[in-house]
């Protein structure tokens, strides 16, 4: 009997499988637009349809939340809190990035500055939860390995977790709107619970779960908001776009990788005011009403917060501190404690005087010299000049005239077309070129110190240059933009930006430049000005204002977030390595005696994300062939085509924009700046699993088909459980002996050379 309904079934499946009638189904824009609001579509019906203006007689009838997908999310909500927040306080020592992020914390309770790459937000939302539990701001964060004793990190470390938390909820929550399963739902709070890597990231003090929270926070109040499109200018449509709007600030405000969910919610945003464009039920003064709420909620809502986040770090960070060298001098000058702070100087540079000279370029650092020689093969092995970007006692130097000519009285003035020699102060060399080859910029020439005790040669002389100044213009302390054109060559001093190898203590290259365009790499400007025989004046009108403070700001976050370079014995990774989970970080510890930490995803979870993404291609392919060919297709096939195709090209986007700008990047890279783009990865595999096990029936008849979906979500969640059994020592840590001793709890699961637990 069973045989024979079988082939009944099949035979069914086969005559409407033949019909092809291109106007009784939807076409490929009408099922994508299912996915904007699939329960009032489905239900339009004549005049009782929900328009787009928000009219509906029927809308109070959308589908009501399960209570059994309601019990779900609790117990999803509950695995997430439990398997973040156990053994939170260990290990009890730094691990890794929390030698950065925690000593940043610090310095927002001392309200003491320092520059970071990265925006303030989530150093500030760090340092604001030690403050809450006790934490006071005095441990130096040195190196990873520091005991914490009696500070109370806890607090600091608890933040992350929580936040890391709500990444498996959020999870649960996209995918449910966008496929409308629970199955789906389930499926990615289950990979994203139990990936050892996302545990691992969101218990320590880092920026990543706070970034991945906005990001993901963001995410989900585009898609609920996308489900309000039948319902505009409500309650509830304001807040899903409001809320967006701060998720996009917050997710910036933490990385500027933020830029990245940016342009995936932008994308959406100009798709559905295409659709609303497309509505010829909407008068003109309607669309007009959608694209201005949008620039409202997406575009100034989030400036707005973005720029107050920097109002309030300026704030709050007002005592000088590490990161005064990397800003202006005016910039400085607003910073309690600063040599700049409040301070008087001569307004005119002077001979005689002593002075530190800055470049103008975005991290340039100040002249500075050192008694260390250029090693041997590396142009004359005379004593290295460089830029230092730190306040030291080695980048003071003293303007002398050319032929050593004491003054008495008042000193004369140094005026534009002067010749001056600059006698470093703590060595007494002269500042020096000659046609050497710079070290690094082979096409500049080297510059040295040279001489002792105010002698040396004529390659010491510099001819000072005002920009924009005449013969004779007065070179004026903090203002004037100066050049010092060497007088035998012809070059002008240059600082390169570039960073030199351990034997020059890793400073920026100083060169002389051949090439005379005027840059700011090769501008200077006089900031410290010592002469007791010249009268001072007060430098407070200097200080920037609000704005310029803040483009400085980004100017030179931007500049050191390029120029990153790896740690000592850390290995960088390639984009290609991330999705393969080639190759972890360690977090802490390395010897069998030391407590092991490793930052490594579950390799199933990985690799299950990276088959489906393969899968998906082919699944959608399959469908679009499908429809586009006009053949006919059940409701439910039609509707999981939609999903695969509108849900699924929206997460696969997601995946795509913050996983491929990292080829282009000239900056080191790390494993963990995957795991944004392996949030979306494991959502679109929830979508993609669900729809292909749904659609067993294809391949069985009843209740086959069944058996095989419900076999294949059971050994799915029992091959994910299993692998976080013998994977979680990864997260919550290890002692004894390392994975290739046979007693070791890891022993045998090192499945790739390349990890190093």
């Amino acid at each position: 009997m069973a045989k024979e309904e079988c082939i009944s079934q099949w035979h069914k499946a086969r005559d409407t499988s033949t019909v092809r009638n291109r106007k009784v189904f939807p076409s490929p824009e009408q099922t994508h637009q299912s996915l904007i609001a699939p329960a009032s579509n489905s239900n339009k019906q004549g005049d009782d349809a929900p328009s787009s203006n928000g009219s509906s007689a029927d809308f109070s009838a959308r589908r009501r939340v399960d209570p059994s997908n309601k019990l779900l999310l609790m117990v999803v909500t509950g695995l997430s809190f439990a398997t973040r927040l156990y053994k939170i306080t260990e290990p009890p020592h730094v691990c890794w990035d929390e030698t950065h992020f925690g000593k940043m914390g610090s310095y927002y309770i001392n309200r003491t500055f320092f520059f970071d790459v990265h925006p303030p937000l989530g150093k500030m939302l760090i340092a604001l939860a030690g403050y809450m539990t006790g934490y006071n701001g005095t441990f130096p964060f040195v190196k990873p390995g520091d005991k914490y004793e009696h500070h109370n990190y806890w607090g600091m470390r608890g933040f992350c977790a929580v936040l890391g938390s709500f990444l498996p909820v959020f999870a649960y929550l996209i995918v449910q709107e966008l496929s409308r399963s629970a199955t789906a739902a389930a499926i990615t709070a289950t990979l994203l619970l139990f990936d050892t890597g996302c545990i691992t990231i969101s218990q320590y003090i880092l920026l990543d779960p706070i970034l991945m929270f906005f990001i993901m926070a963001a995410v989900l109040s585009m898609v609920k908001f996308n489900q309000q499109s039948y319902r505009p200018f409500t309650a509830s449509w304001w807040l899903w776009l409001v809320l967006c709007g701060a998720g996009l600030a917050g997710a910036l405000g933490v990385k500027f990788v933020g830029l990245f969910v940016i342009l995936l919610v932008g994308l959406n945003t100009v798709g559905d005011l295409w659709r609303i464009l497309g509505d010829l039920s909407l008068s003109l003064m309607d669309i007009a009403k959608h694209f201005l709420a949008r620039v409202v909620g997406l575009i100034l809502l989030p400036l707005f917060l973005y720029v107050t986040i920097f109002a309030v770090h300026f704030v709050l960070l007002n005592k000088s501190g590490t990161g005064d060298g990397f800003f202006s001098s005016t910039f400085q000058s607003r910073l309690i404690g600063n040599n700049l702070y409040n301070a008087s100087m001569p307004e005119y540079l002077a001979y005689g005087s002593s002075i530190t000279v800055k470049n103008l370029r975005i991290a340039g650092g100040y002249l500075h010299s050192h008694w260390h020689l250029y090693p041997e093969g590396v142009g004359a092995k005379q004593q290295q000049v460089t830029a230092y970007l730190h306040k030291d006692h080695n980048n003071v130097w003293l303007v002398h005239k050319p032929d050593n000519e004491t003054q008495s009285g008042t000193p004369d003035l140094v005026r534009h077309g002067d010749v001056i020699r600059l006698e470093h102060k703590e060595t007494t060399r002269n500042l020096h070129s000659h046609l050497h080859q710079a070290p690094l910029t082979k096409k500049h020439f080297q510059v040295t110190g040279y001489g002792i005790n105010g002698t040396g040669d004529t390659n010491d002389l510099w001819q000072v240059e005002v920009c924009g100044g005449r013969k004779g213009d007065l070179v004026k302390v903090l203002r004037s933009k100066v050049r010092f054109l060497h007088k035998a060559t012809g070059c002008v001093l240059y600082s390169s930006g570039k960073t030199l190898p351990k034997w020059g203590w890793e400073q920026v290259e100083v060169t002389c430049s051949p090439y005379m365009k005027e840059t700011p790499s090769s501008q200077w400007n006089i900031e410290d000005h010592v002469n007791p025989r010249l009268p001072n004046i007060s430098i407070s009108l200097l200080k920037p204002n609000f704005l310029e403070i803040l483009l400085e700001s980004h100017i030179v976050m931007i500049r050191g977030n390029s120029g990153l370079k790896p740690k000592d014995n850390e290995m960088n990774s390639k984009p290609w390595h991330w999705p393969i989970n080639y190759q972890g970080l360690r977090f802490s510890g390395v010897n069998e005696t030391e407590y092991r930490v490793y930052l490594l995803g579950n390799p199933v979870v990985w690799w299950i994300n990276l088959a489906s993404l393969g899968l998906y291609l082919i699944m959608v392919a399959a469908a679009s062939l499908v429809i586009q060919r006009g053949i006919a297709l059940q409701q439910k096939r039609l509707e999981d085509s939609g999903v695969l195709r509108g849900g699924g090209g929206l997460l696969l986007l997601g995946w795509l924009l913050h996983y491929l700008p990292f080829y282009v990047m000239g900056r080191v890279l790390y494993y963990h700046h995957y795991f944004p783009a392996m949030l979306f990865s494991s959502m679109l595999t929830g979508v993609t699993l669900d729809i292909l096990l749904r659609n067993a029936d294809l391949l069985l008849c009843q209740p086959y088909c069944d058996w095989l979906q419900r076999g294949g979500q059971m050994v799915l969640l029992f091959t994910v459980l299993y692998s976080f059994y013998l994977f979680h020592p990864l997260s919550y840590g290890m002692t004894g002996p390392l994975a290739h001793d046979p007693s070791s709890a890891m022993a045998g699961l090192k499945w790739m050379d390349s990890w190093e637990f």
